[in-house]
């Protein structure tokens, strides 16, 4: 295994883009476009730019199955909002199978306009009354009914919480109601629950879509997350928070979610108390209470009064000697009970041993939370001295390093903890793969602490006093620590991924990723595809277009602006370019604010 616990001389290191080492300096001077970020493969969808993310996926059923806006959403709905899975069911199923799973009924003969019965009256099935061809309404499905049977209906579902699917009325009919009927129908008797059909019709796409969730910020922030690739990470939202998208807690990794959960109820219940109980006190033989011993004679009493047997835990009456308690005798070994002890003390030191050490990592992680405020200020007045050193952008990045590699450092006390135990993987390891694998994760571990400690200690020197010369050896110190602590922590990770978990339940305990740069930003959900989905919108009828709810928010577009939706598609063309001829390998020199901003 490959030694990063070496003496301060010793460090260097290697980018994976180059053959040749480097020092830290030479680069200094680089490029910061070489060094900027890919585009953000996290949204953030808020409360105004939310219809705008809904259309984007209806525009492209639209366009590729050339349906009506309605029969879209459906599909959707039906199949949780991924695009992906819908589209494979099309190629392997075949549209008609498509169309009659999701209660997708397509009438190309009809349209908004005809939605009227074709006879001058009509018998209503369900109230069996004759209503004017006017008063009546008929679906894709051909069924006709009369509108207040529609509408009962349509109340009923919407306050049952069925807004998303609501079904025709007729016996063994399984097709969905056209969502503009619905709007249209009970706009007229009850406007408010007609709002409430659209916010959940709008909301469905966070509620039903597994790559799209709420932010768990408290108060809440408004806004929702959506991830385009993995939903297994760790994503920070527009607001600050960071969190794990795939549980929703706070960011854990190298923990699983599982572990993560049994690690906080751990930490949280009265469970380790219990065993300090079981370990350090025994119940009294009359009242129950557990007692503690505080002295070096075997005969304890209990507040209530009651004398009994520290060894045995037995009754006894008050008079003892130095050797033995009078009437009363214990010297049989009981293997059961001694086992049951034993196993709690041997459980409670293992759960001490890994908690003090999460707890320590998690304290630093804290106080060096602290030290950013104080480097600062000595970065302000190094910048301030007269000195051919201008650039101390690596303090703050270094600093940055310092923060991702102690998180991680810190969980992953507790999923040693749960890796190496007796409650997830017992039977999937035996004894000697255990140790062996326990013994290949712990050198890295404590590798990566020796040098996360080293890098924190450097960064704690008051370089605001030194001479020039003695800056450029602590910056020196500071890029080769970091980089080998980056270096440490992807190593642990492919230890975890392909040497611990590769075999075992990666179903159930599946990790976010690590990242070098850090926990990635959610960036604004871009609209500028929105020129596009208003042609789309031809293949709505227009009485659809017009009836919408008042509860969908749209973008407004300036007035007076003068640009056509050219000028706005080749705008959007020209900013993807650009990003697309960004690219190079993670300079640790660059500025902090620079990293953030792309």
């Amino acid at each position: 295994m490959e030694d990063y616990g070496g003496s301060d001389d010793e460090y260097c290191y290697y980018d994976d883009d180059q053959e040749e080492p480097m020092d830290g300096i030479e680069n200094e001077d680089s490029d910061v476009l070489g060094s900027a970020r890919k585009d953000s493969t996290t949204k953030v969808i808020t409360k105004e730019s939310l219809f705008d993310a809904q259309r984007e996926d209806l525009r492209r059923v639209m366009e590729l199955l050339s349906l009506r806006e309605h029969h879209a959403r459906t599909l959707l709905i039906y199949y949780r909002w991924d695009v992906e899975k819908l589209l494979s069911v099309l190629v392997e199923k075949g549209k008609a199978y498509l169309y009659s799973n999701a209660g997708v009924m397509v009438d190309d003969n009809l349209s908004s306009n005809i939605r009227r019965c074709s006879s001058s009256s009509v018998s209503c099935e369900i109230c069996m009354e004759d209503v004017p061809a006017d008063n009546a309404t008929r679906m894709d499905c051909g069924h006709c009914f009369c509108n207040d049977c529609w509408t009962g209906h349509f109340i009923v579902k919407i306050n049952e919480g069925q807004s998303r699917r609501i079904r025709c009325m007729a016996h063994k009919c399984h097709a969905i109601c056209d969502e503009a009927v619905v709007r249209n129908l009970v706009s007229k008797r009850h406007p408010d629950l007609a709002e409430k059909f659209e916010r959940f019709l709008l909301e469905s796409y966070i509620e039903d879509n597994k790559m799209v969730k709420w932010c768990p910020s408290a108060p809440h922030c408004g806004n929702a997350i959506r991830v385009e690739e993995d939903e297994v990470c760790e994503v920070q939202c527009s607001c600050g928070l960071q969190f794990c998208f795939s549980c929703l807690s706070s960011t854990h990794s190298p923990c699983s979610c599982l572990m993560w959960e049994l690690w906080i109820k751990k930490c949280r219940d009265e469970s380790e108390t219990v065993n300090w109980i079981t370990v350090h006190t025994k119940p009294c033989p009359k009242c129950h209470k557990p007692v503690e011993k505080n002295g070096g004679c075997n005969l304890v009493a209990c507040v209530c009064g009651q004398a009994f047997c520290w060894l045995c835990g037995g009754a006894t009456g008050r008079d003892h000697t130095w050797s033995s308690i009078a009437g009363h005798s214990c010297g049989r070994y009981k293997e059961d009970a001694e086992k049951k002890t034993e196993r709690a003390k041997r459980d409670l030191y293992r759960y001490m041993h890994y908690h003090n050490r999460y707890k320590a990592h998690t304290d630093s992680f804290k106080l060096e939370n602290n030290l950013e405020e104080t480097i600062k200020g000595r970065v302000t007045i190094s910048e301030q001295r007269e000195s051919a050193l201008r650039d101390f952008s690596w303090v703050i990045n270094g600093l940055n390093r310092l923060f991702r590699s102690r998180r991680v450092l810190s969980y992953s006390y507790p999923f040693a903890f749960y890796m190496f135990g007796d409650e997830l993987f017992d039977e999937e390891m035996t004894k000697e793969e255990r140790e062996i694998k326990q013994n290949l994760f712990e050198d890295q571990q404590q590798q990566l602490e020796a040098n996360v400690e080293k890098l924190s200690k450097v960064l704690e020197e008051p370089f605001d006093q030194y001479s020039d010369d003695k800056i450029m050896e602590m910056r020196m110190q500071v890029i080769n620590l970091s980089v080998v602590t980056d270096n440490l922590c992807n190593k642990m990770y492919e230890c975890i991924e392909n040497d611990l978990l590769g075999s075992l339940q990666r179903g159930t305990h599946n990790i976010a990723p690590y990242k070098s740069k850090g926990i990635e930003k959610a960036s604004e959900l871009s609209t500028c595809w929105s020129n596009k989905a208003s042609d789309a919108s031809n293949y709505l009828p227009s009485d659809d277009i017009s009836s919408g709810g008042t509860t969908i928010l749209k973008r407004d577009r300036p007035s007076g602006s003068g640009s056509s939706s050219n000028d706005n598609i080749n705008e959007c063309s020209l900013s993807k370019r650009t990003r697309k001829e960004v690219s190079g390998f993670f300079d640790l020199n660059m500025p902090a604010e620079v990293i953030d901003r792309n």
